[in-house]
């Protein structure tokens, strides 16, 4: 696989900037430009992530894409199933343009709902979704596979305790932050009990973790360092929705499709984002991107969820203390590339980036775990740091 060639979008000139030189050389201001501009907006007192699929793809990670599931729900032994449901529910599967599972599947769910003879797509839309539980389980080597979120988590716990809590909101099913965080002793906070089974409540987010000193009579007391909180938007592959009373959710192992908390992919998830727990998810992902003083993180993330993409864009529209790094390894293309082959959303940040010509918008084209080893550690900037950073807001900011 090529490897990809990490570059920032200088919106000030409206061009590239990239880790190499023409002549193959590597650009020795590259890493220390970008590692300014990050340091920049991560010193914000708010930093919130987005975490999209973006970031469980790759070689190491080994997440299934979106045509992994495709081919997985048609072929081999769902070939039959799928073309018994196609004929009945009439879904055009040979149109390139229809090979695509959540375009797919949100045909069948709307047949489903108003068609005569429904049992082969219903069938159908079961045995995907038992399909997708089972794919996005792909962690077998955490260690190996999990070494870009772990360095991730690690550099983002190094802020000071006493500031807010680091929130990740991703959109994907895996456990991946999770897990990282398991292997590094991290504490996540996940919007369930502390107590088994663990049970979800969304009032366990605005719980913290403190260390109190018990050999003195002292009533000081200190945060506890490196937690995190974990915003799952659209459930998870352990989150399973009890049968007795549809708002209980726990956390358990091998959750069937039947039980599993998951918002499936189609174009009704934007509907089933109005139904708990995925309501309070949502609200709080929208609350924080209000709040003063923040920096927000898009990882991995295509802006093709528009119950997303709208808040954010209204955020940066709105909100004048937030800052906002995108990072994906096709950005590029994706600022040329038109709908419906890409987002309609790059282009408007990309034209909302060259208007302000600053730095709260910066664009990063490279995988996630590219990003990981770019991200500079959150320790408090000393003196000789403080002076070097106020001579460049003086002087201005060069590049070669």
């Amino acid at each position: 696989m090529t490897p990809i060639i990490k570059k920032y979008y200088d919106s000030s000139e409206c061009i590239w900037i990239e880790e190499k030189n023409e002549d193959g050389t590597d650009n020795e201001n590259f890493e220390t430009n970008i590692k300014v501009k990050l340091k920049s907006a991560l010193q914000m007192p708010n930093i919130m992530v987005l975490a999209g699929s973006g970031t469980s793809l790759g070689d190491i990670v080994k997440g299934p894409k979106m045509w992994d599931l495709w081919i997985s729900c048609t072929t081999g032994d769902m070939k039959l199933i799928s073309e018994d449901c196609f004929s009945e529910c009439k879904y055009d599967h040979k149109d390139d343009n229809n090979k695509n599972i959540e375009l797919c599947l949100s045909h069948c769910e709307a047949y489903s709902q108003v068609g005569e003879t429904i049992e082969k797509t219903e069938l159908f839309i079961k045995k995907c979704k038992e399909l997708i539980l089972d794919k996005c389980r792909f962690l077998t080597d955490k260690d190996a596979q999990l070494v870009g979120h772990k360095e991730f988590i690690r550099k983002l716990a190094r802020r000071k305790s006493k500031d807010p809590r680091v929130k990740i909101f991703t959109t994907n099913y895996d456990t991946c932050f999770e897990d990282a965080a398991g292997l590094l002793g991290i504490t996540v906070i996940d919007g369930f009990s502390f107590s088994m089974p663990r049970i979800y409540d969304a009032k366990f987010f605005d719980m913290d973790i403190v260390r109190r000193n018990t050999t003195t009579s002292s009533t000081n007391i200190h945060y506890l360092e490196g937690v995190y909180q974990l915003y799952k938007l659209h459930g998870s592959t352990n989150w399973s929705r009890d049968k007795t009373s549809s708002y209980t959710i726990k956390q358990a192992e091998n959750v069937n499709a039947e039980d599993s908390c998951m918002i499936f992919p189609a174009k009704g998830k934007y509907q089933q984002s109005y139904i708990q727990p995925h309501l309070e998810l949502i609200a709080r992902f929208s609350q924080s991107l209000r709040e003063p003083n923040t920096c927000l993180i898009i990882a991995g993330f295509g802006f093709n969820d528009d119950h997303l993409s709208e808040p954010i864009l209204s955020a940066i529209l709105s909100n004048p203390h937030l800052k906002v790094i995108i990072v994906s390894p096709s950005i590029e293309n994706d600022f040329l590339e038109v709908p419906p082959k890409t987002s309609k959303y790059w282009k408007i940040f990309k034209k909302i980036a060259d208007n302000r010509k600053n730095d709260e918008i910066v664009f990063i084209n490279c995988d996630f775990q590219q990003f990981s080893s770019l991200i500079p550690d959150l320790t408090a900037l000393s003196p000789a740091e403080n002076l070097h950073e106020n001579i460049k807001k003086l002087f201005g900011d060069t590049h070669a």
